[in-house]
């Protein structure tokens, strides 16, 4: 299973045997069920997670103990409750698998041990850190700008195959709307 995240990593820095080695010691392959529950909120996060197949989100719970969906990820991709984790302190989030899901987890005191081995790992971790801030800056810019028609356009433009592995109330959530609204949306843009 480590090979998708060494492709990963090879796109952005190169990498010698001696990291590779270091990224297969520390990053434990693991598989989990759909619906499963990996890392419980008012915990602190064990591990952050490499999707290697299946969709994986985030998700917490408003003040009327609705869930809200805040992230979904797909393949390839990190994710945790970055903060949290950071800092190892009790996350506001569970992360939970929708899917049947193959994933490499690594936990923060084994991540600080790669990145003091390997400069090429530190020098990736740093620009998975940016594309993070990135990606939040403009996810909070289009909940700003864009309608719930245009968010849901983009979200399937860029991930056509989410409407087919996440539940549409997920998938609402995660656009900041209720199903009903989605459902309206999606029936108009089929017509």
């Amino acid at each position: 299973m480590h090979e998708k995240l060494i492709q990963v990593i090879k796109k952005t820095v190169k990498l010698a045997d001696t990291d590779i080695a270091l990224c297969e010691q520390y990053f434990e392959p693991v598989l989990f069920p759909r619906n499963r529950i990996i890392e419980e909120e008012n915990h602190i996060p064990r591990y952050l997670y490499f999707i290697v197949s299946g969709y994986v989100r985030l998700f917490g719970h408003n003040d009327n103990g609705d869930e809200v969906t805040s992230h979904i990820n797909c393949p390839p991709g990190f994710i945790t409750s970055y903060n949290h984790f950071i800092n190892q302190t009790r996350a506001s989030e569970n992360v939970d698998c929708i899917t049947d899901c193959a994933l490499l987890r690594i936990t923060k005191k084994d991540l600080d041990a790669l990145i003091l081995q390997s400069s090429a790992v530190k020098d990736f971790s740093i620009y998975v850190f940016q594309q993070s801030l990135a990606y939040n800056e403009n996810r909070s810019k289009e909940f700003a700008t864009l309608t719930a028609e245009r968010r849901y356009q983009k979200l399937i433009e860029n991930y056509p195959d989410i409407l087919h592995n996440v539940p549409l109330q997920y998938i609402a959530s995660f656009l900041g709307m209720n199903p009903k609204s989605l459902s309206r949306i999606r029936r108009q843009q089929i017509k």
